[in-house]
């Protein structure tokens, strides 16, 4: 699949994601540079850069039009958020930017009437976060031999985070060593995450329900203030 660079003109709201001034009663949506070019939205919006709470929404395009399909509070991660194309590995901060979302995985099975592609999670299931392994920032099952498990995440011992998840497509399709591994749309867990957004269990459970491959689904990650253009996949 082609990727392209998304490069934002910012204004007074939800910058970080590139918006054209616009009256409040436009869809947000309808106010971003880009979408990802489908007719399914998830808008995952902080206050700002320093936050770790905020909403996540998702979205129809139907006869021209955005309107809202679901929301819920969301969370970020405990260092906030920052520009994809400036994030490192390790700093917990959640990666502002449009991307795609490849597949579903999760410990309990798929909600009935979900149509992404779903993978279960197995004892044997990783992901690699190893930036000396070939398969770095990729599911593996099993974990392979140049991938160290000190450097991966175990996805069975995250029973609760993920019950449910969706991989979030930031550094997947071309990865950069260092840039970070395994950000997902997953379930809330204790608190702050580590740089995922996370949602409650129902959320989680209606947004896989919702998403439809054919419709092309992205996820807009961003704040309603600051000044930071961002840079999508």
């Amino acid at each position: 699949m082609r990727r392209r660079l998304v490069t934002a003109l910012v204004s007074a709201s939800f910058c970080a994601l590139g918006l054209a001034p616009a009256p409040s009663d436009v869809p947000l949506p309808a106010r971003l540079a880009d979408t990802g070019g489908g007719t399914q939205l998830i808008t995952a919006e902080a206050p700002d850069t320093g936050s770790t709470t905020g909403t996540l929404t998702w979205w129809d395009r139907r006869h021209g039009h955005w309107t809202v399909a679901g929301t819920a509070p969301a969370r970020f991660g405990s260092g906030g958020l920052v520009e994809g194309t400036e994030r490192q590995q390790g700093t917990n901060t959640t990666p502002a930017g449009l991307y795609d979302l490849p597949f579903g995985f999760g410990i309990e099975a798929a909600p009935p009437g979900t149509h992404v592609k779903y993978a279960p999670v197995h004892e044997t299931s990783w992901w690699c976060q190893d930036n000396d392994s070939r398969a770095y920032n990729r599911w593996v099952d099993p974990l392979p031999t140049d991938c160290r498990a000190s450097e991966s995440e175990h996805l069975v011992s995250y029973a609760t985070q993920y019950a449910h998840a969706l991989v979030i497509g930031f550094n997947y399709h071309r990865p950069v060593r260092g840039r970070g591994a395994g950000i997902f749309l997953h379930v809330n867990g204790r608190a702050a995450t580590a740089g995922c957004v996370s949602v409650p269990a129902d959320a989680m459970a209606r947004v896989l329900r919702w998403a439809d491959p054919s419709r092309r689904p992205h996820i807009a990650i961003g704040t309603t203030g600051g000044a930071t253009s961002i840079t999508g996949y």
